[in-house]
């Protein structure tokens, strides 16, 4: 398989993945979009698998053989160095290009929302992840696993820690909330106890659940304590990750941009966002709050002009593409 003077970036999520051709300067050439990439659920070879049919049908589109450059693929589960040595062997062994870089999904959003590789990112959907780089290579990043390695929140979590709250609060284990009407109600359940029926007797999908941060911030908005109580530590924990990145890369005490992406943080929610800027003016004064709403393959991609050593000029070509 030859090698064309073209570069690849994908960005993979959970549910989603985008790939893009991109000439040396910036032009994009060609793309696809096709399902999630979950190779904790399929396995590697076979997640690798799919994303191979999304890259094919992107070349199609460039006019392009198989055979990259370069390749930078931002992949979704990539959450450990060592996942990412593995998924960046199953790449070079398809052949696509004896250079290939893969880093974590959340590196694209911050690539995708800095004008330089200097600054740090969180992101807040499913779950929440924070890392950070700096223009010679140092990174900051968190396990980003779960409870195990001290997460909190993310709209997983939102909603776990909202529907603790309404059960205890109908049954008189905890304080009262409006949650325990709130978040039956938009299920069509008139308690708690029939909406954790459903739940735990599979009536309602699982997947169904992130339904109900919407309903939190609501009831939030409204004035009920509890509710409020929930978005606040959202703040805290968004906060504590970004300060703590900052410090990492020693970026703490001079003016640096922390974005701010993902489902949870990009609705702009007063509550939270309102907080979180109160907190970081606290702990982070010089940090540049920022949100990103460009499409996380636009970082792939300018992380992928970044390791050949592209110029500015096409970085904002990519951007260009990207802005409309």
């Amino acid at each position: 398989m030859g090698v064309n003077e073209v570069l690849l970036a994908v960005d993979a999520g959970n549910s989603k993945t985008d790939a893009a051709v991109l000439a040396a300067d910036g032009t994009v050439l060609g793309t696809a979009r096709g399902g999630g990439f979950q190779p904790p659920v399929v396995g590697v070879p076979t997640a690798v698998d799919g994303l191979a049919e999304i890259v094919g049908r992107a070349a199609a589109d460039a006019g392009v053989p198989l055979g990259f450059a370069h390749v930078t693929a931002c992949l979704a589960n990539a959450d450990l160095p060592v996942e990412e040595a593995a998924l960046e062997q199953e790449l070079l062994e398809r052949g696509w290009s004896p250079s290939v870089r893969v880093h974590n999904d959340t590196f694209a959003i911050l690539r995708a929302g800095l004008d330089e590789p200097r600054g740090v990112a969180v992101v807040c959907g499913a779950g929440v992840n924070c890392v950070g780089m700096t223009p010679d290579g140092r990174t900051a990043r968190f396990p980003a696993i779960g409870k195990i390695s001290g997460d909190w929140g993310g709209g997983g979590g939102l909603s776990d820690e909202a529907l603790w709250f309404a059960a205890r609060a109908e049954d008189g284990r905890g304080e009262p909330t409006e949650l325990a009407a709130a978040l039956p109600a938009h299920f069509g359940r008139k308690t708690m106890y029939a909406l954790i029926e459903a739940l735990h007797l599979g009536m309602i999908p699982q997947a169904r659940r992130h339904e109900l941060v919407p309903v939190l911030f609501r009831v939030a908005t409204e004035g009920d304590a509890v509710a409020l109580s929930l978005v606040h530590r959202m703040a805290e924990e968004v906060v504590a990750l970004s300060t703590v990145a900052l410090r990492r890369l020693g970026l703490l005490d001079e003016e640096a941009p922390v974005v701010l992406g993902g489902s949870v943080l990009a609705a702009r929610h007063p509550q939270l966002e309102d907080r979180l800027r109160e907190l970081l003016a606290e702990r982070a004064p010089k940090a540049v709050v920022r949100f990103v709403t460009a499409p996380p393959v636009l970082g792939a991609g300018l992380l992928a002009l970044d390791e050949t050593g592209a110029g500015a000029w096409a970085a904002e070509r990519l951007r260009g593409h990207y802005a409309g």
